[in-house]
């Protein structure tokens, strides 16, 4: 083989590898723009849930979407209280543990 012959070889590989490249690169940016923009609406669905949740913007609901919206505060506020009492009933317990141990170490 050639030294030309070996130098076309390696410049059609090269070529081609490039292209490959380029190729890949256009794929990714394509890529990228749709998670862009996919991600985009989801955050403009976020926020508007968000100001739905805010009691905002509620002009456009539906009374079917106001209902819903309605039920999700009502859960949500029930895991709330369910939370707190279950805070306040481990403090009031750590508060009577602290209190016995008090009046042990008095008696």
């Amino acid at each position: 083989m050639s030294s030309m012959e070996r130098i076309l070889e390696r410049y059609e590989r090269y070529s081609y590898a490039e292209r490959q490249l380029v190729a890949t690169d256009l794929e990714s940016q394509g890529s990228w723009t749709l998670e862009h923009a996919k991600l985009k609406v989801r955050l403009e669905v976020l926020q508007k849930n968000q100001r739905h949740f805010m009691g905002e913007d509620l002009d456009t609901l539906s009374l079917k979407e106001l209902q819903n919206l309605e039920h999700q505060l009502e859960t949500a506020l029930k895991h709330i209280r369910s939370k707190k009492n279950q805070l306040m009933f481990e403090s009031i317990s750590e508060l009577q543990k602290k209190v016995r141990s008090h009046l042990c170490s008095f008696a």
